[in-house]
């Protein structure tokens, strides 16, 4: 099934959902809240959520003061100013130390994303003292959230989103970590433009661009945490993965 119709594109934020806790059916929850608001998800939209609620969701949260820190979390945090515990979670997150310059931990975790402290986060995790790690494996959280969104009605893509830094670049943006529904990528490799160049590496991570728009109506302090959205044309897949979007070690020439 193809969603094309190449309408203006439009993105809203789903607005007054309520605190996420562990085993809400952030489908459902998100289905009726954005019926609610006078904008119910339909068929060809793409729901943009962010980690940290389907963390929250799924149990991916742990309380510091039940942590007890490595002798080189404690070594590198009391150097440095950071609190062990947190550097603790960090490394049992990580399946390796990426770069370690000063007091930024560059980590690539078990889904084989790299980025900074493994993905851990504390902000908005719901009270003092408790950390919020990402999901175990955003695909399969967006494909459960699609799920329901479909058996309700709405066949809906979905992305998770989370916060990245960037390589040669300043500021972050929202990436996407799990996807459904959609391919995360849209190549032009084999394509010609209009004066017969034969495009060679050409291929975007549509996902990537998607999440960084539904930033833009989200936001880390306003308390939405989905978007919803309107007029983008994909084709409906139900195996993609955010796989083709992980760069392999041997083609990574900063790793």
């Amino acid at each position: 099934m193809s969603f094309k119709d190449n309408g203006p594109l439009q993105i809203y934020g789903v607005t007054g959902l309520p605190e996420i806790e562990a085993g809400t059916d952030l489908g459902a929850v998100i289905g009726n809240v954005a019926a609610t608001n006078g904008t119910p998800i339909a068929d060809g939209d793409i729901v943009v959520v962010t980690s940290k609620i389907v963390s929250k969701a799924e149990g991916r949260t742990v309380e510091l003061a039940s942590i007890e820190p490595s002798s080189f979390a404690r070594e590198w945090s009391a150097t440095w100013g950071k609190d062990a515990a947190v550097t603790e979670v960090v490394l049992r997150e990580a399946k390796r130390i990426v770069r370690q310059l000063g007091p930024v931990l560059i980590t690539e975790t078990h889904h084989g994303f790299v980025c900074a402290n493994s993905g851990v986060d504390q902000s908005s995790s719901g009270a003092h003292g408790r950390a919020v790690l990402l999901p175990l494996d955003p695909d399969a959280s967006a494909r459960n959230i699609r799920a329901t969104l479909v058996a309700n009605g709405s066949n809906a893509a979905v992305i998770i989103s989370d916060t990245f830094g960037r390589a040669w670049r300043e500021g972050q943006t929202d990436i996407a970590i799990g996807i459904a529904g959609m391919q995360p990528i849209l190549s032009y490799i084999g394509q010609v433009d209009p004066h017969g160049h034969q495009f060679q590496v050409q291929a975007l991570c549509t996902a990537d661009e998607l999440a960084g728009a539904a930033e833009l109506v989200k936001g880390n302090l306003s308390r939405v945490p989905v978007a919803l959205i309107r007029g983008y044309a994909w084709d409906v897949d139900d195996g993609a993965t955010i796989a083709p979007v992980l760069r392999d070690q041997s083609r990574d020439l900063f790793r």
